[in-house]
């Protein structure tokens, strides 16, 4: 097929955001400071006509460039929650980056250019496209971590990022050369041809190397340690971007590499699956009992619900890769509700970030108490949200898989969450009341409206995303 056909059929998404981020930095250097508001909405037109472009297409599964890049059903499904998330993400930053006096145009291009590597990481078909779209996502991200530059916390959480994120690349390129080095190929297609059911050493090392790097990119335990801090340090809109869209993209190309890559050792990576799955998940149960910042709250939370997205990885087939989907699509909605109403935290004119702060809410803001009891709810996965359905899935494709000891464990660690969960509803609801929050702008309530509004919809209406979602898994297989 013709270079240019490929860009127009299987190409189109990455192409746009590639193109318009260019138009970007031009307005950007032309009209300076000045040009924020345009490039801002430009970013989140960009995005969206990419996401209209991965929606629209109907080509069949077609691995193109020589094999380094894969544009199929799963990829298309991942992607459209990954430009989900950074359309909300930069919705919610508007606010927060004009009362920060940070209204730089170079924050929606940095968002773009990380969700463009995110795309490119998600259809990566060989180690070499995967190593590409993950440093472009990655580089972009060390620097949005610390934007707000004039304070020290942004500027921690940055280098901090910076540093660990350094060596996970050291990490995946060994481990890349590994697998190169023993399989004699980079393509995933190769790799799952040589890679027998009993693989030699080095292919097992490279295998561990390889998912400890991309672990480190989802903040899954024991490569979570940067998540509290940089979380907590990072401007809130960052971190919202950092706990959507940046997972979808990590999680999206772990189920790829072990599922394609290495279906003939499934035995070898399902210990390290299901290793890092209930580490992530007790780890985030009892580490977030004692937090009193929320946003370390919401990093600790992050890391659990990983783990529960991992176990259906570790079952290894299409009912596993279906409870996945669903399962992120679920967790990006409940992260993107719950920053909305971080944002939405603010008295006379002054952010706050600590539960305590949530005290008597449903007194002084009834809804917005209401809308994140919901979401609280959910992500404790208490029935009929959509969170206990997200946990649901991924649980029972470990049972059919024979996990019956990892759905234990997930069924263990999900009613310890709950505590953390249902405390900041106590807050709100049977607490003194603090200080009345400022009236929140129309975005951070659109966003908290539409997300609790999705969660309590969905066990009315599932099936958009359940078809969806199985379609997804079934590509891969």
């Amino acid at each position: 097929m013709p270079f240019f056909v490929q860009l127009a059929h299987h190409f189109l998404p990455e192409t746009i955001l590639a193109v318009g981020v260019m138009a970007l930095i031009l307005i950007g250097a032309f009209r300076g400071e000045r040009g924020f508001g345009l490039v801002d909405e430009m970013a989140v037109g960009i995005l969206g006509l990419a996401l209209v472009a991965i929606a629209l297409s109907s080509t069949p599964d077609t691995s193109i460039f020589d094999g380094a890049y894969i544009d199929d059903g799963f990829s298309r499904f991942m992607k459209a929650l990954t430009l989900i998330g950074a359309i909300v993400s930069i919705l919610l930053s508007v606010d927060w980056l004009q009362r920060n006096g940070l209204e730089k145009f170079e924050y929606p291009v940095l968002i773009i250019l990380s969700t463009l590597g995110m795309l490119l990481l998600i259809s990566a078909d060989n180690l070499i496209a995967l190593y590409l779209g993950l440093e472009l996502m990655s580089l972009a991200l060390y620097v949005m971590a610390a934007f707000a530059r004039d304070d020290g916390r942004s500027s921690e959480a940055g280098l901090k990022y910076f540093v660990l994120g350094a060596l996970s690349s050291g990490m995946m390129l060994y481990g890349a050369s590994l697998l190169y080095g023993f399989a004699g190929t980079v393509s995933f297609a190769g790799i799952a041809a040589v890679v027998s059911t009993s693989p030699p050493i080095g292919v097992i090392f490279g295998l561990v190397f390889v998912l400890a790097a991309l672990a480190f990119k989802m903040s899954a335990a024991p490569f979570h340690m940067w998540t509290p801090d940089v979380y907590q340090g990072a401007p809130t809109p960052v971190t919202a971007f950092f706990a959507s869209a940046a997972k979808m993209a990590a999680v999206a190309i772990t189920v790829r590499i072990v599922i394609t890559a290495f279906p003939g050792v499934k035995d070898q990576w399902r210990q390290i699956i299901i290793f890092i799955s209930i580490a992530s998940m007790l780890l985030g149960s009892f580490a977030a009992i004692g937090q009193e910042n929320i946003k370390r709250l919401m990093a600790y939370s992050s890391i659990g619900h990983m783990g529960f997205a991992l176990i259906g990885l570790a079952a290894g087939d299409e009912a596993g890769v279906r409870g996945v989907a669903i399962y992120l699509t679920i967790y990006l909605i409940m992260t993107l509700g719950a920053f909305a109403a971080i944002l939405a935290m603010r008295v006379e004119g002054r952010y706050v970030e600590n539960v305590s702060d949530l005290a008597g809410l449903s007194r002084t803001n009834s809804w917005m108490a209401f809308f994140l009891a919901m979401l609280m709810f959910s992500l404790a996965g208490v029935p009929p949200l959509a969170g206990f359905f997200a946990k649901y899935y991924v649980l029972l494709a470990a049972v059919d898989a024979g996990l019956f000891g990892l759905a234990v464990i997930g069924v263990l660690a999900s009613a310890v969450a709950a505590y953390y969960y249902l405390r900041v509803v106590k807050v709100m609801y049977f607490d003194e009341p603090a200080p009345a929050f400022d009236r929140a702008p129309m975005a951070l309530r659109a966003v908290l409206g539409a997300s609790t509004l999705a969660l309590l919809g969905f066990w009315v209406y599932p099936s958009p995303v359940m078809d969806a979602a199985a379609a997804a898994a079934k590509s891969l297989f």
